[in-house]
């Protein structure tokens, strides 16, 4: 495999280009979160406050930016638990397309209701590799662009973004800890990390039941997972493909794992903690931090990047341990 990288010259063309839909998403300090670890200071990248509820606004913009009028004249398609689909569906509106998503059954309800109320049509799949091969028949046979949820080097550009962000937003730290799923937010943060600041440790997070980024790193090839068995379904991508893979291997410096358990207490603590009630994937990071990283922690700066907030009331409530 050639080596992948992220012009960064091209990213700051983009990041223009992003302005009228992307928002410069804040960076807060947590203090309440540094009781449970041993950080000098903790610090939270709140993609969840960007349009669309998640940071994938970002890649499928950049993507799609990128189409010619006669590809986004034909529609788009695109497969997803829930926010890939929202962003993408929001995007084909701004621009003047039309998408037609598939979601998986056992997308969040709330999740499809948003992708329609942009107008996307969406179609449903029992599983993901389901999915993966529905979008793959409307893309052939209707001619639709395909704008795959986590691979390709414009999406890792458009997350890319984020890093340079936090690199603007924050004047000391040391760590970064970033959700994986299929790896497009990670490879962008990750990349422009290690631009901007090559010392500071990049962290990947995954779930137990999804980690085929940590299965890839072990094999030094991109790897598949037979089933998704975690509640964080946003992380569930069923392989790893070649350019995230490529682009994480090069500026990730390890990737930990965390189980259910420790995705419902970090739920649970955010909401108690910082009043925000956010999807499993969003709280992987903050798992991370108190569970497989409590103690390597210690007198560190870290960075969580939470990533989405796209799941209503009673599932948050029913996933979520909310503690004593």
């Amino acid at each position: 495999m050639s080596h992948i990288t992220i012009d960064f010259e091209q990213v700051k063309v983009l990041r223009e280009s992003l302005g009228k839909w992307v928002t410069e998403t804040p960076v807060v300090q947590c203090p309440s979160l540094q009781k449970y670890s041993a950080a000098e200071q903790v610090f939270a990248k709140l993609e969840f406050l960007q349009g669309t509820g998640t940071f994938k606004l970002r890649g499928a913009l950049a993507v799609m930016l990128a189409l010619s009028p006669e590809q986004l004249r034909a529609g788009i398609t695109a497969v997803s638990a829930g926010n890939h689909a929202i962003a993408a569906a929001f995007a084909a509106r701004e621009l003047g397309s039309s998408a037609k998503v598939v979601m998986m059954r056992s997308a969040n309800p709330y999740r499809v209701t948003c992708c329609k109320r942009l107008g996307a049509e969406v179609l449903m799949a029992d599983n993901v590799h389901e999915a993966f091969e529905l979008a793959e028949s409307i893309r052939t046979e209707e001619g639709r662009y395909f704008v795959h949820p986590y691979e390709g080097l414009d999406r890792a550009m458009g997350t890319a973004v984020s890093g340079l962000e936090i690199d603007e937003q924050i004047d000391e730290f040391d760590t970064v800890i970033i959700p994986i799923g299929g790896g497009g937010l990670c490879a962008g943060i990750s990349a422009a990390i290690k631009h901007r600041r090559p010392h500071c440790e990049v962290i990947g997070v995954e779930p137990f039941g999804a980690d085929s980024m940590y299965r890839s790193f072990a094999s030094g090839r991109p790897e598949s997972i037979t089933e998704v068995a975690t509640i964080a379904d946003s992380l569930g991508a069923p392989y790893a493909l070649p350019v995230s893979f490529e682009l994480c291997r090069t500026n990730v410096d390890r990737i930990v794992r965390v189980d259910d358990d420790q995705l419902r207490r970090a739920m649970g603590i955010l909401y108690r903690e910082m009043n925000i009630a956010v999807e499993p994937a969003c709280a992987a990071s903050t798992a991370a931090l108190l569970g497989p990283l409590v103690k390597e922690m210690k007198g560190r700066r870290p960075v969580l990047i939470m990533c989405g907030s796209n799941i209503d009331w009673a599932t948050f409530e029913s996933l979520a341990d909310f503690g004593d």
